[in-house]
C-alpha cells in the first residue's frame, strides 16, 4: 500500500489502536521547558510515578528568561520560580538540562535541530505548539498539553487520534529577496487559520527542494498558524548534509544504517492525500500582516481591506475589530504604517541565516529616528557565538540595535521584553494576536529582511526595490 510520509512515521510508532479509533503512539524524544512542565512533574509526584526514560528528554529554559544582564539572575519572581522549578525537577529525575550560561541554551525549537537532538523518522513532542518546527528534519513533531506532558514523562507514549494528510505542493522557486517567511504567510492567507484543522501538512515541490533546512523550519514552524497539528518535509540530501554537521548525529558505526532508513522517509508516489493545494512560488511577494491573525496578511504593495467589502457579518465584524485594535484605517497603504519597535528573533526566525539576512540589509545604515527600540535576539548560544564570530553583532549594534542573549524574548509577553500599550512592532515572530507581545501591543509579522528594512525606514517598504 502506498503511504505518505506521515503514514510511515505514524505506523512505525503506533503501539495499539483503541476502541474509539485513537492510538497509543510511542514518543522518541521529549523536549521540556519551564512553562508547561511544573504541573506535569507535580502530577508524577502526586501519583508517585517516576520518569520512564530520562535519556529521551532534554530540558531548557527559554520563555521566561532575561535576554540582558543574565549575570544578575532572573528578577521577576514568577519567572524565577518557574525556571528554578524546572532545574530542581531535572536534578531530581536526572534529566539533561541546559543552564542559562550553557552555550547549548536557547529556544527549544532552535536547539533541537541544531544539536542533532531532532532526527528523521522520530516522533517528538514538547509542551509548545510550535514543536511542528522539527518537521523540517522529516520528524513527526507536535505540541502537547500539560496533562500529555505528564503522560509522556511517565509512559513514553501519548494517546491521540490520527490526523488526515494535506499535501502542499509549491512549484517553481521564490524570487530574489522573497523568503520562506513570506511563503508561509502567503499560504496561511490563502487557506486561512483553520484551513489545516484536522490535518498534518507535507510540504513538497521544487520550491521546497531548493530551500535550506533553516528556511524549511520557518515553514514547518508556522504550520500551526494554518490550523495543522504538524508540518513535514521529506528527507533529502539537504537534510543529510545538515545532519552530518550536528553534535548528536549517529556515530560512524550507525550512520550507514541510519541513512538507509532516512532515505525511505518520503511519501510514496501515488500515496493518497485527503486534501491538496498547489502554490506557485513565483507569485509570492513580500508579505506583512496588518491585523490580529496571521491570515490577515497582504503583499507589501497592497492596501488594508475594507470590512464592508466582505459578504458575511462575522467577517465584517472580525476585520473591523482588527482594524480598531491595530489603529488602522480601511484602504490604508501598508507602507504608510509607522513603527515604534523592531524585533528580530523567535523560534520562527532567529537562526544564523535569518540574522545574516537582516544584517545584510542594515549594514552601514542607522535605524530610523522614530524607532524607539530595535532588538536582535539569537535563537541559541551557538547562533549567538557564530554571529559574533562573523561580526554580525557589530553590524547590528552600529546600526542602533540591541544585541541580546538567547530566549523567546518579545515573541510573547512572558518576560521583560514587551511592548507598551499601543506601541507598534515589526516582528519576525509567528503570532500577531491581541496582547501577544504586551498589553494592547500591535504586532506586524514579516520576514527578517522586511523587518530589517522597516527598522531603517521607520515604516514598511518593499525589500525587492532596495536590493
Amino acid at each position: 500500500m502506498k503511504q505518505t510520509l506521515y503514514d510511515k512515521i505514524w505506523d512505525e510508532h503506533q503501539v495499539l489502536v483503541n476502541n474509539d479509533q485513537s492510538s497509543l503512539l510511542y514518543i522518541d524524544k521529549h523536549l521540556i521547558h519551564e512553562v508547561t512542565s511544573p504541573q506535569a512533574f507535580d502530577g508524577l509526584s502526586m501519583q508517585k510515578r517516576d520518569v520512564w526514560n530520562t535519556e529521551t528528554i532534554v530540558a531548557v529554559s527559554d520563555h521566561n528568561v532575561p535576554t540582558t544582564n543574565r549575570n544578575l539572575g532572573i528578577t521577576d519572581k514568577i519567572s524565577k520560580l518557574q525556571v528554578e522549578t524546572l532545574i530542581n525537577n531535572c536534578k531530581k529525575h536526572n534529566i539533561n538540562y541546559f543552564d542559562l550560561n550553557d552555550i547549548n541554551q536557547g529556544i527549544v525549537h532552535v536547539i533541537g535541530p541544531e544539536l542533532g537532538i531532532t532526527q528523521p523518522g522520530m516522533t517528538l513532542v514538547c509542551g509548545d505548539s510550535h514543536t511542528s518546527t522539527h518537521g523540517a528534519i522529516a520528524a513527526l513533531a507536535f505540541g502537547i498539553g500539560t496533562s500529555d506532558v505528564e503522560h509522556v514523562l511517565a509512559t513514553q507514549c501519548i494517546n491521540l487520534k490520527k490526523e488526515k494528510n494535506y499535501k502542499i505542493c509549491i512549484n517553481n522557486i521564490l524570487n530574489d529577496h522573497v523568503t520562506s517567511k513570506d511563503l508561509i504567510l502567503y499560504i496561511i492567507k490563502t487557506i486561512g487559520t483553520s484551513g489545516g484543522t484536522g490535518y498534518t501538512f507535507e510540504f513538497m515541490g521544487d520550491c521546497i527542494d531548493n530551500l535550506s533546512i533553516e528556511a524549511r523550519m520557518t515553514i514547518c514552524n508556522m504550520s500551526i498558524e494554518a490550523g495543522a497539528k504538524s508540518g513535514l518535509i521529506a528527507f533529502d540530501d539537504t537534510t543529510l548534509n545538515y545532519l552530518l554537521k550536528r553534535k548528536n548525529c549517529p556515530s560512524k558505526i550507525y550512520i550507514d544504517n541510519a541513512i538507509k532508513y532516512w532515505e525511505t522517509l518520503h511519501s510514496d508516489e501515488g500515496a493518497v492525500f485527503e486534501n491538496e493545494i498547489v502554490i506557485d512560488a513565483d507569485k509570492v511577494t513580500p508579505q506583512v500582516t496588518w491585523g490580529t491573525s496571521p491570515e490577515m496578511a497582504l503583499s507589501i504593495n497592497e492596501k488594508i481591506p475594507n470590512p464592508e467589502n466582505f459578504k458575511t457579518i462575522d467577517k465584517q465584524q472580525s476585520y473591523q475589530r482588527a482594524l480598531d485594535y491595530m489603529g488602522l484605517q480601511p484602504n490604508q497603504d501598508i507602507k504608510s504604517i509607522m513603527l515604534d519597535k523592531i524585533f528580530i528573533g523567535s523560534c520562527t526566525n532567529s537562526r544564523i541565516e535569518d540574522l545574516r539576512m537582516a544584517a545584510q540589509i542594515v549594514s552601514g545604515k542607522e535605524i530610523a529616528k522614530n524607532i524607539k527600540q530595535a532588538i536582535v535576539v539569537p535563537g541559541s548560544g551557538h547562533v549567538k557565538a557564530q554571529a559574533e564570530s562573523e561580526g554580525i553583532d557589530q553590524i547590528f549594534i552600529q546600526s542602533g540595535f540591541e544585541w541580546r542573549d538567547p530566549g523567546c524574548s518579545m515573541c510573547l509577553g512572558m518576560n521583560e521584553d514587551q511592548l507598551e500599550p499601543y506601541e507598534r512592532c515589526a516582528s519576525t515572530s509567528n503570532r500577531n494576536f491581541e496582547g501577544r507581545q504586551g498589553d494592547k501591543g500591535r504586532t506586524h509579522l514579516a520576514s527578517p529582511a522586511m523587518v530589517a528594512l522597516a527598522a531603517i525606514k521607520g515604516h514598511f517598504d518593499d525589500i525587492t526595490e532596495h536590493m
